[in-house]
């Protein structure tokens, strides 16, 4: 699923609140296939939900005919499944645009200490902004995940014995 998302320029919507805010996931399909993507994908908002704004839409873009296709056969077994309408779209990917400095990882900047054991890290905001252990960080920060999971990955994170304990203390029990 080279992106679960996108911006999506429409003709008919030409203001600055023409966007999608979204993620951009790159994969190894060796790994993962875009078909199990799109089953975390249907799993992690409510498919049948109608949104009211464009820039908080439900939608999954994709690349190619293969993509389309997958994701509307996914999609068509969802509704079959729910014996009700989804209404998450599904779209051609136009662009991408990285958010604002200000938008990356916006959770975990809350969090200083975290940050700045993280930027000795990384220095480089785009570094930071790409990092994988940055990324799970700020959905731990978020609330998602578990405190056993965390135990598990936490001494690959590259924090030190304060910052994991930092972390630690932010998770529900």
């Amino acid at each position: 699923m080279g992106y679960a998302g996108g911006s999506s320029p429409d003709p008919d919507y030409g203001h600055i609140g023409d966007h999608t805010e979204t993620v951009q996931v790159d994969y190894d399909p060796a790994r993962i296939t875009y078909k199990e993507l799109l089953a975390i994908f249907w799993q992690s908002h409510d498919p049948t939900h109608r949104t009211w704004s464009r820039q908080y839409r439900h939608v999954v873009f994709y690349q190619d005919d293969t993509q389309r296709r997958l994701a509307e056969k996914s999609k068509a077994a969802l509704e079959q499944t729910l014996d009700k309408t989804v209404r998450t779209e599904i779209a051609p990917l136009q662009s991408f645009t990285w958010a604002e400095e200000y938008h990356q990882k916006y959770l975990l900047k809350s969090e200083r200490a975290l940050v700045q054991e993280l930027q000795r890290i990384y220095p480089r905001p785009r570094d930071f902004d790409n990092s994988t252990a940055v990324a799970r960080l700020n959905g731990y920060v978020a609330g998602d995940g578990t405190r056993q999971r965390l135990a598990r990955e936490i001494d690959q994170l590259g924090l030190s014995a304060r910052g994991r304990d930092l972390l630690m203390g932010l998770m529900r029990p």
